[in-house]
Parts: C-alpha cells; structure tokens; sequence
C-alpha cells in the first residue's frame, strides 16, 4: 500500500495540481487575511486572532478539495487502467486508503504554511502573545478534520464517474449540502431539540464547535464517523463492479 500512496503522491507533485492547489489556497486566505480590507482583515480587525483564516477556508476548500479527488478514481476510469489497479497485490480497501490519504496529505501540506499566521500574529499581539492559542489549535485540528472528510465526500464522488467535471461537480454539491444544508434545514424548525438535532447532522455545527478551541469527543467522533462512511461507500461502489 506504501508504494501506492508514494505513486499517488508523486503523480501530484509530478504535474501542476499540488503547487496550484496549494498556491491558490494560501493565496486566496492570505488575501483576506492581509489585504483585502473588511471583518477578515487581521491588520484592520484590531484583534489578535485568526478567525478570519477559518472561517474563509472551509469555503475554499469546498472548490479546492473536490478538484483534487475528482482524478482519484475517474482519471482511472476513464484511462482504463482502473481493472489493472486491482489486479495488483492489494485488497479493495488498501488502495481505496491509500488514494484517500494521498489526497489528505496533499490537503495537509497546503495548511501547514498558515502555521507562519500564527507566529505573525503571536508577534502583532499588545502585549506580545495575545493570543488564544488554544482557538487557533482548536480550530486548525478542526479544519483538517473538515478537509478529511470533503476528501473521503471526493472519493466517493470520484468512484462514481469516468467524468472528472462530473466528479468535481458531484462532490462540491455533497460537500457543501453536508456542510451547510442541514445547517439551512434547521431554520426551518423552532428553536428546540429538533431543530439542534438536525443541525447537528451538519458538518458546519462540528467545525463550529471544535474551533471554539474545545476538543469534544462527539464532534472527533462525528469527523471519523463520517470519513468512514464515505470510504466505506467508496468500497461499496467498487465491489458493485464485480456483481
């Protein structure tokens, strides 16, 4: 599987897909962030957090994440090099894994350079320091664990098509239903169980929560849950290719 996931990783760096996605990711937070003036702006906040930074991103993501697994499985498909992958020595799950986290650390990589936001502002800070490092941690694990599971959405999506805009398509509707759909449904109950039930079936409610800088264990759970779920769907997809 390690051969696999370093294929799947080089086949990124070794094309224009990695740099750009991780070009115009930091591009577009760093904009926000330092440039363009508004709320987002840290130099015009007046406040020394970066909230700015997570609550742009996940937008960002749902365009970027599902451009870099609508290859996964469709490019395969459609190059017909799809039946030769899983004649190699690996179980169906294995290689679904090891696509997943070559998307994932592709993800990872684009995130880890905003780190240089933290210490920016670390410094900024009157008096030096001020600021809630634990929201920023919170909300960092938080954002990868959205990325993780837009990532496994992809996968899926990408399983189900030979058609990478069909792919792309596909995942950033689920990615966004899931992210905010049910947040939207929600409004239209009274306020209640019900209608924090339905919310809380929405990625939006878990990433909210963590980013408060507060690990609970239902709102991990709920992240692993889903990215099971979507790998298991993937699994399922494939296996359907054999009855």
């Amino acid at each position: 599987m390690s051969a696999l996931l370093k294929k799947e990783i080089l086949s990124y760096f070794n094309s224009v897909t990695a740099y750009l996605v991780i070009i115009v990711f930091l591009l577009t937070v760093s904009l926000f962030l330092w440039v363009i003036p508004g709320n987002y702006n840290v130099l015009e906040y007046g406040y020394a957090n970066l909230k700015g930074l997570f609550d742009i991103a996940p937008f960002v993501f749902l365009f970027l994440v599902p451009a870099v697994s609508m290859r996964l499985f469709a490019e395969e498909e459609k190059n017909g090099t799809l039946e030769i992958l899983f004649t190699k020595p690996l179980s169906d799950l294995q290689i679904i894994i090891a696509k997943y986290l070559a998307g994932f650390l592709l993800i990872v990589f684009s995130l880890l350079p905003t780190i240089i936001y933290y210490f920016s502002v670390y410094q900024l800070g009157i008096p030096k320091g001020n600021i809630d490092s634990g929201e920023y941690w919170g909300s960092f694990i938080g954002l990868l664990l959205l990325g993780g599971s837009f990532m496994s959405i992809g996968l899926f999506c990408s399983s189900l098509t030979d058609n990478q805009i069909v792919a792309f398509i596909l995942s950033v509707f689920f990615c966004g239903f899931i992210y905010l759909g049910f947040y939207l449904f929600s409004g239209l109950f009274e306020q209640g169980s019900t209608q924090l039930f339905v919310h809380s079936l929405g990625i939006e409610a878990h990433y909210q929560s963590i980013s408060r800088g507060v690990l609970d264990s239902r709102d991990i759970i709920y992240f692993i849950s889903l990215i099971i779920l979507f790998i298991g769907l993937t699994k399922l997809r494939l296996e359907s290719r054999k009855w």
